[in-house]
């Protein structure tokens, strides 16, 4: 069926579609007969992977950037995911680049956005992965009762992984404050943190992937991470995000710093400022590129980081999975999870369940 409804929702406006569909993800994922039909339509066999010091019960997660603000959790864990990754998150609220700005290049299977890290700020997301709130919400909604003592990311059946970001307005030599806050914030209900410092459409965020940069603003989360992970009662991943443009050597440089500064994973990619073979007339639109044509750029910086590291930390690869084909590539490269976003919206959520049974 989803061919016909991509059609009906390639009618609407990019972001407008985007919201649509989050929204009734949200609403399925509150009410128990929907969410069963869901997992009934989506539910994928488990593939237990074991990466972080975490159980995933399978490798195939959805990217951040969807679910930015951690209302629809609950619905997108019944579409098979093995985690989740909301966010980016910031500190304070903020409404991101102007609009329009997603931008699809249905030529190429890709998408162009500038989002700029819209988000409703860190007190708004604690409040979505309260289970007071969930409470609330069962009983008025559905009448439900709410089994006490569960912590927030158990009421998933998915990892929970939570991308943080800088607010725009705080200058990169104050950003280490942005993420230390948001390291307090979320590691009582976050399974991992992502450190995202690679997006394109933040001015000046990709700066902080510069070795002395990174390994000033890692150390200090790794530090804030040890003198608090007895009052969490875990020891919480820290995984960086890296971008599909650095050169060999920055990349090297990168990859270096994060396995000096003890973090527990690499993501690799995010999306690209790069343009090569596009053929949609959309294609000088500015922000990053994500889809199909990202997929050879991001396996190469794949390869190269599961060299770098050499077994010392899982990595995560992402960027370009289209099919069940590219996330297996993926795999085969020495990613242990892969992460999907774009492929959902050209081939529907059946992709998780599609990459799952050909593992």
């Amino acid at each position: 069926m989803y061919p016909l409804f991509r059609s009906l929702l390639f009618r609407l406006e990019p972001e407008t579609a985007h919201i649509l569909t989050l929204q009734l993800v949200r609403v399925a994922g509150l009410l128990p007969p929907a969410r069963w039909l869901l997992q009934t339509l989506y539910s994928a066999p488990p593939r237990m992977v074991e990466a972080f010091g975490l159980k995933f019960r399978n490798p195939v997660g959805l990217a951040a950037g969807y679910d930015k603000d951690g209302i629809a959790t609950r619905g997108l864990a019944a579409l098979g995911f093995g985690h989740i990754e909301i966010g980016t998150v910031t500190p304070r609220p903020q409404p991101g680049n102007p609009k329009p700005r997603v931008f699809r290049l249905v030529q190429d299977q890709a998408v162009i956005n500038r989002m700029g890290f819209p988000s409703r700020g860190t007190e708004y997301v604690q409040l979505r992965l309260n289970p007071t709130l969930v409470k609330g919400l069962q009983e008025w909604l559905i009448g439900i009762p709410y089994r006490r003592g569960r912590k927030a990311n158990n009421l998933q059946t998915s990892i929970l992984g939570i991308n943080l970001g800088k607010n725009k307005d705080t200058p990169n030599e104050q950003a280490v404050f942005d993420y230390l806050s948001l390291l307090q914030n979320f590691a009582p209900v976050a399974d991992y943190l992502a450190i995202n410092v690679s997006s394109p459409n933040t001015v000046g965020l990709r700066s902080l992937q510069n070795r002395d940069v990174l390994e000033s603003l890692l150390k200090n989360l790794d530090q804030q991470r040890r003198l608090e992970q007895t009052r969490w009662e875990k020891r919480l991943p820290l995984l960086v995000k890296l971008a599909p443009d650095l050169s060999d050597r920055e990349l090297d440089e990168a990859v270096g710093v994060i396995l000096e500064t003890g973090m527990d994973g690499i993501i690799a990619t995010n999306t690209t400022l790069a343009r090569d073979g596009l053929r949609s007339p959309l294609r000088d639109e500015v922000g990053g590129l994500s889809g199909k044509p990202l997929a050879q750029r991001s396996d190469a910086v794949l390869a190269r980081v599961v060299k770098n590291v050499s077994g010392r930390i899982p990595v995560v690869g992402v960027g370009g999975i289209m099919t069940a084909d590219d996330a297996r590539r993926k795999l085969d490269l020495g990613a242990a999870l892969v992460q999907v976003y774009t492929g959902l919206i050209y081939s529907g959520p059946g992709l998780v369940k599609q990459i799952v049974n050909k593992l």
